[in-house]
């Protein structure tokens, strides 16, 4: 079913319209200030990324670039963006431990505690 967008004349606001058999549509029209002087516009369109695609991603070094390995609350905030990235919900019990401090955080020697 297609969608189409049109640009109001009057208003300058977006209407976006189903139509679902083009042949008996009704005329353009806009939906917030019902004036009949329209434009149909180019629709923005998402294109989906492989797997692959969003794993390179997450890799670049830019992406990197605040992230401390040694602070707990900078490794959750990555493994979210990880894990909405990949489509996966850690949970929030999972972010909360990761984000605490006694869960995950370095000891003064540089060991975990466990």
């Amino acid at each position: 079913m297609p969608l189409y967008e049109y640009r109001c004349l009057d208003c300058n606001k977006r209407n976006t319209i189903l139509v679902l058999m083009p042949a008996n549509q009704a005329p353009a029209g806009c939906s917030h200030c019902k004036s009949a002087r329209v434009e149909r516009i180019l629709s923005r369109f998402a294109t989906p990324k492989s797997e692959e695609a969003r794993l390179e991603d997450l890799a670049n070094p830019s992406n990197l670039a605040g992230l401390d390995e040694n602070d707990p609350k900078s490794m959750a905030r990555f493994m979210k963006t990880m894990g909405e990235e990949m489509g996966e919900d850690l949970g929030d019990d999972v972010l909360e431990a990761m984000e605490s401090d006694e869960t995950g955080s370095m000891e003064s020697d540089g060991t975990d505690r466990l």
